[in-house]
């Protein structure tokens, strides 16, 4: 679990808020339970430090303030526009046997045991993540498939995934699929048999000779060269009639 150091705070106003920023700090409220919000500033070099970590939504962080522990589940990062900074957090009380709805993401192992993705296969993820919901005490921190034997042809569905009794997806009514394991997009051209090849070699031999023997042979008549002569060509054409003298 996942510890941060956090101070009350009392400022309200956009010119105390930019304060805090400019001081290395980011302000974040707690909310959620019988309790009230709870206003806290938290160290950004931190809180960075948390966020560049896979899944920081999803994860639980327990917050030190004044001395006291309070367990906390990330729900929101506000940035900045331009510089990308973290600027505020909200965060939502963990309270034992109060269920809450969570994306939790999909975590898939033993790539290199798997025959279907060693022949080329392509694992087709459909859902990173699958939305749950459960007890904020008992949020799994991912949906572990294993790939060891899996062949192409084979799906996961939320049916395969062991969860807690009192853990549920929220899509109920089907078992819907995360992963495919389907066969390789560009399949391989098969190799030309060797007598295919030898036969339109010698095809391509025949059509070579059968052009030299044309090429050395006289041109028949009628063959297209512009020696061939048209029946009557060596007749003189007719005198044109001179047209009649003007007037």
């Amino acid at each position: 679990m996942n510890l941060l150091d956090a101070n009350i705070r009392n400022n309200s106003t956009k010119g105390e808020l930019n304060s805090l920023r400019h001081g290395g700090k980011v302000p974040a409220i707690i909310y959620g339970g019988k309790d009230q919000n709870q206003k806290i500033s938290i160290s950004k070099k931190l809180l960075k430090v948390l966020i560049d970590k896979e899944n920081f939504l999803s994860n639980i962080i327990t917050l030190k303030i004044d001395g006291k522990s309070q367990n906390v589940l990330p729900r929101e990062v506000k940035y900045h526009i331009l510089s990308d900074e973290p600027t505020h957090v909200d965060f939502l009380r963990v309270l034992p046997g109060v269920k809450i709805k969570i994306e939790v993401p999909v975590n898939f192992i033993n790539h290199d045991k798997s025959p279907g993705l060693k022949r080329g296969g392509v694992l087709n993820i459909v859902r990173r993540k699958v939305e749950l919901k459960c007890p904020s005490e008992k949020i799994p921190e991912n949906l572990t498939i294993d790939l060891d034997g899996v062949d192409i042809g084979e799906s996961f569905k939320i049916s395969s995934i062991n969860l807690q009794s009192d853990v549920t997806p929220t899509i109920q009514g089907r078992d819907f699929v995360i992963a495919t394991l389907a066969a390789p997009t560009v399949m391989k051209e098969p190799e030309k048999p060797a007598e295919a090849e030898a036969a339109e070699g010698e095809e391509a031999a025949e059509g070579v000779e059968g052009a030299t023997v044309a090429a050395d042979g006289e041109k028949q008549p009628g063959d297209g060269s512009k020696n061939d002569k048209k029946e009557g060509d060596d007749k003189k054409s007719p005198e044109k009639k001179p047209s009649e003298e003007k007037k």
